[in-house]
C-alpha cells in the first residue's frame, strides 16, 4: 500500500508540474503576443504622426520629420525582407550581422532627429540639419543596398528553380511520348509476298498463293503501335470512351 501511495503522490507531481509549465508557456506567448501587437501600435502611431508633421508643419521641423519616416521606413523593409529570406538562405547571415550593426547607427540617428524635433531653438535645428541629412542617407543606402541584394537573390533563385523544373518536365513529356520515338513495322518486299512464283514448284496459276506464304501472311499479323493495358488494370477517367465488346463472329 505505501508503494502505491508514492506511486499515485509521484504521479500526482508530475502532472502538477506539467499543469504548471503548460500555464507558464501559454503566459509568455501571450505575453508576447501583447508586446508584439503594442509595439505595431505604437509604431504606426509614430509613422503617421511624422506623415502629419511631414505636411503640416514646413521649414526644419517639417524636414526632420521627413527625414525620421525616411529612415525608418527604409531600415524597417530591409528587416523584414532579410529576415523573411533568411530561413531558406543560410548565405543571409552574414547579411543580418551586417544590418544589426547597421541598425546601431540607424538607431542613433533616430535618437537625434528626435531630440532635434523637441529643439525649440530653430537657428540650431537648421544648422544641424545637413549633417543629419547626410547620415540618414548613408544609412538608407546601405539598407537598401542589402534589401536589393536579398531580393535580387531569391528571384534569380527561383528563376533557376523554374528552369530547372521546365527542363525536367520537358523531359517527362517526351519519356511519356515515346511512341513517336519507335520505329513503325517495316512491310514484306512484294517480290518474296503473295504475288511471287518459286522457280520449280507446280502452281496452277499465274496469281495462285503458295501454302507456305499464305501461313507465313496469316502467322505474324500487323501489331499496333501502342498495346493497350488489359481493361481490369485501367482505371476509369471521364475523359475515356467505353471499351466495346470483340466481335464473336
Amino acid at each position: 500500500m505505501e508503494a502505491v501511495a508514492v506511486i499515485v503522490a509521484l504521479m500526482f507531481a508530475v502532472f502538477v508540474a506539467l499543469g504548471v509549465i503548460a500555464v507558464v508557456r501559454s503566459v509568455r506567448a501571450v505575453k508576447r503576443g501583447v508586446d508584439r501587437t503594442v509595439t505595431q501600435a505604437r509604431r504606426t502611431v509614430e509613422d503617421t504622426r511624422l506623415k502629419a508633421k511631414q505636411y503640416v508643419q514646413p521649414g526644419a521641423p517639417g524636414e526632420v520629420a521627413e527625414l525620421r519616416l525616411s529612415l525608418r521606413t527604409s531600415m524597417r523593409a530591409t528587416q523584414e525582407a532579410l529576415r523573411a529570406a533568411a530561413p531558406d538562405d543560410p548565405s543571409l547571415s552574414e547579411a543580418l550581422a551586417l544590418f544589426k550593426r547597421l541598425s546601431t547607427h540607424g538607431q542613433e540617428i533616430d535618437a537625434d532627429l528626435k531630440r532635434l524635433e523637441a529643439e525649440p531653438d530653430k537657428a540650431r535645428v537648421a544648422g544641424s540639419l545637413p549633417e543629419l541629412r547626410e547620415r540618414v542617407e548613408r544609412v538608407t543606402h546601405s539598407a537598401d543596398s542589402l534589401r536589393w541584394a536579398a531580393q535580387d537573390r531569391a528571384r534569380q533563385f527561383a528563376d533557376d528553380d523554374l528552369a530547372l523544373l521546365s527542363e525536367q518536365i520537358r523531359m517527362e513529356a517526351g519519356a511519356l511520348r515515346h511512341w513517336t520515338t519507335e520505329e513503325e513495322p517495316q512491310a514484306a518486299p512484294t517480290g518474296a509476298g503473295v504475288g511471287a512464283r518459286t522457280p520449280g514448284a507446280g502452281s496452277t496459276g499465274g496469281g495462285a498463293e503458295s501454302p507456305e506464304a499464305a501461313t507465313t501472311a496469316g502467322a505474324e499479323p500487323e501489331r499496333p503501335a501502342i498495346t493497350a493495358r488489359d481493361a481490369w488494370r485501367q482505371p476509369g477517367y471521364s475523359w475515356q470512351k467505353t471499351r466495346r465488346p470483340e466481335s464473336t463472329t
